[in-house]
């Protein structure tokens, strides 16, 4: 089966956008906010919190990360006017940094600063290693502006994670701890799967040990048990963690995580820029080749 999936995984390029689509339609709540909001209330219900994503990255345009803004800004309404157990999650490119870097600064702030005011915390994800430096140096310019409700990502398989984390221990920073999906180089990340868990294992310790506010995002059962164990052996606070996991991945492992009464937050990606996020889905989800077959036998 694995040789089956990998075979699919290099010919998503060429399987028919509707197939992607609708296979990774389980990863996605829908198109629109009013789809977000619907499938975060249905995860309330299952006892778990969540985080609203606008899907969209690398925007070029300022018009477009205008509107990207306007989006996000919208997501924040609809969580105050829904009372909402979920935060923000941005991406800084689909704010305009990369069209200039104090316009996307000032988008994410007004964003940051509109959520303070409503009580909403917001987290700025981790995009590839060329942004690795201005998203740290973003998240400390508004703690230092008095912004307490704004968090980042931290990927283990980055070889400089663990300086980051001492970079920002003093801030008693909130993190989002997670492997990493970007293709990087050998020379700034680990490539295999053992390098990786044993340095998210160092991250993961030493924000705890040092009090930050850890969320523990991956799926791998090594990792989930590892970091059970460490909690619990250690009685760290359980004001000070919860696990985090994609929607549409790996649900009978997170409900059994609910069970077991450990917080719990689910990514829910929502919008039209579907396509980028869906095939890297697919490709890291071992069950690929009998989502893309079964969707393609139906179409045809």
């Amino acid at each position: 089966m694995s040789f089956l999936n990998n075979l699919i995984v290099k010919t998503l390029p060429i399987v028919p956008k509707s197939i992607i689509k609708s296979v990774g339609g389980r990863y996605i709540a829908g198109d629109n906010l009013t789809d977000a909001v619907r499938v975060t209330k249905e995860l309330s219900k299952q006892g778990a919190s969540s985080t609203i994503d606008v899907l969209g990255e690398f925007v070029t345009s300022r018009e477009r990360s205008l509107h990207e803004w306007q989006t996000a800004y919208s997501v924040l309404e609809a969580i105050h006017l829904n009372n909402l157990e979920t935060y923000l999650s941005v991406k800084l490119t689909s704010l305009g940094l990369d069209i200039d870097k104090e316009f996307g600064f000032a988008n994410v702030r007004s964003l940051v600063e509109k959520a303070s005011e409503l009580g909403i915390f917001v987290r700025m994800d981790m995009e590839n290693s060329p942004y690795t430096s201005i998203t740290l140096d973003f998240y400390r310019r508004l703690r230092a502006e008095g912004f307490d409700n704004v968090g980042v990502v931290l990927q283990a398989y980055m070889k400089r994670t663990v300086d980051d984390i001492r970079y920002l221990l003093p801030l008693q920073p909130s993190v989002r701890l997670c492997k990493g999906i970007y293709i990087e180089s050998q020379e700034i990340a680990y490539k295999l799967p053992e390098e990786i868990r044993t340095n998210y294992k160092q991250s993961l310790r030493l924000l705890l040990d040092n009090g930050a506010n850890v969320r523990i995002a991956t799926h791998d059962d090594k990792l989930i048990d590892d970091a059970i164990q460490y909690i619990t052996t250690n009685n760290i606070n359980s004001n000070q963690y919860e696990f985090q996991m994609l929607l549409g991945v790996r649900e009978e492992r997170r409900n059994e995580i609910i069970r077991s009464g450990f917080g719990m937050r689910i990514y829910v990606p929502f919008g039209s820029d579907w396509y980028g996020y869906s095939t890297r889905r697919l490709k890291e989800n071992p069950q690929v080749a009998g989502y893309v077959l079964k969707a393609m036998f139906i179409r045809g």
